[in-house]
């Protein structure tokens, strides 16, 4: 599959000459996107496996952005990324306590949350990075950003990076493009993408092969029945949201790490998509992490201005389209086949009647991918059978 997707993308270029669709700038930019979406879309993975929905990821962020820029400029990036995983902790436990201990409605506190943080950081940042005479202010804070921390520093494979961007340059069919791919993934990283690498990797260890994934997981699907089994649903509960939030945070402070200071609006609706992803993924960590990467790769271009680049995919989504059309056909939905091969004509109209598409589409790529992709892949969804369920211990007795 995967093998079929570069393929596809390397003929894409060839076809097209939007060189940028595999270019390593393009996929190291889309990784470093990618992380605070996947980190987000992980963060609501854990809180829904136990039952919780966590649409307040947003406002998590927000806290772990705003709590990393306070801190970094003053003791360093790695403090800063370890207040915003501080910061984001403390909107989980606020979501917690409405959720699992008052019952309050999941979605009512999750967007309580989003506007008690917007508000919080707002006021705090002019308290304390804008105030009159501070130490902030004189450092260069304001009241819409902090001061500027140390850079975090990035890391490249030695050797590896060199070989494969003279591998890159050539344009060869496929060998350059996996060359540019590889070398977006290798050069110039940041350690923290490391980090959420590994948290990818140890969520699915802790969640599927061990006794306390098992018994959190349980809390998502039948709360009573894991109650009858000794299991406290409570308290796993409450782990699986304040991790969410920890996990939404650290997303926060990696954007803040990024541009090395806090800013007002610095989140733009990552936590949303970072929701997306989680639903686009089907609760596993491993789906979260493809569909972040295909996020990542969209806001990607949205910062890159590929206005070329967009055009070029286009093409791509009417082939997509037009395999999903045969299927349709095949499964007897003749009306939706329909529809579809009109959206397909019209994107092929589109491409072929233009050079390029206006800089204030490409700037929406990413929430239009995501309502393609969750409306695409709505059919093969399966949450926890409890998810978003109200409980009260002692229900099932």
């Amino acid at each position: 599959m995967i093998a079929g997707a570069l393929l596809l993308l390397s003929a894409l270029r060839v076809i097209t000459s939007a060189e940028d669709l595999t270019s390593s700038g393009q996929w190291s930019g889309a990784l470093g996107a990618a992380v605070p979406i996947g980190l987000a879309g992980l963060g609501g993975l854990w809180a829904e496996r136990a039952g919780i929905v966590n649409i307040g990821l947003e406002g998590m962020m927000m806290l772990g952005t705003f709590c990393a820029g306070w801190i970094g400029w003053q003791h360093g990036p790695w403090a800063a990324a370890l207040a915003g995983v501080i910061g984001g902790a403390i909107g989980g436990v606020v979501h917690a306590i409405a959720t699992v201990t008052f019952n309050v409605d999941h979605i009512i506190s999750g967007v309580a949350i989003n506007i008690l943080a917007l508000g919080f950081t707002q006021y705090l940042a002019k308290l304390w990075f804008g105030a009159e005479g501070s130490a902030a202010q004189q450092a260069g804070g304001n009241d819409k950003q902090s001061p500027v921390m140390e850079n975090m520093g990035h890391f490249s494979v030695p050797g590896l990076s060199d070989w494969l961007h003279s591998i890159e340059k050539h344009h060869w069919f496929f060998v350059s493009d996996i060359a540019g791919i590889l070398n977006g993934l290798v050069s110039d990283v940041s350690w923290l993408t490391i980090v959420a690498a590994l948290l990818f990797v140890g969520t699915f260890f802790v969640l599927w092969r061990s006794a306390f994934g098992l018994r959190l997981r349980s809390c998502g699907e039948s709360p009573v029945a894991a109650e009858s089994l000794g299991v406290n649903v409570y308290t796993y509960k409450y782990a699986a949201v304040v991790v969410s939030g920890a996990l939404a945070g650290l997303g926060g402070a990696f954007l803040a790490i990024g541009t090395h200071m806090y800013s007002d609006g610095q989140t733009g609706g990552r936590g949303y998509i970072g929701l997306a992803t989680m639903i686009f993924g089907n609760w596993r960590p491993g789906g979260v992490a493809m569909g972040a990467g295909l996020f990542g790769f969209m806001d990607s271009l949205q910062l890159r201005s590929g206005g070329p680049t967009v055009h070029a995919l286009l093409l791509l989504v009417a082939v997509l389209l037009i395999g999903l059309v045969v299927w349709q056909l095949k499964k007897g939905k003749s009306r939706q086949a329909i529809v579809s091969s009109i959206v397909v004509a019209a994107l092929v109209a589109w491409y072929l009647l233009t050079t390029t598409v206006p800089l204030e589409f490409v700037d929406a790529t990413p929430y239009v991918a995501t309502l393609l992709v969750l409306s695409l892949s709505a059919q093969r969804l399966r949450p926890p059978k409890a998810d978003g369920q109200p409980y009260r211990k002692g229900q099932g007795k």
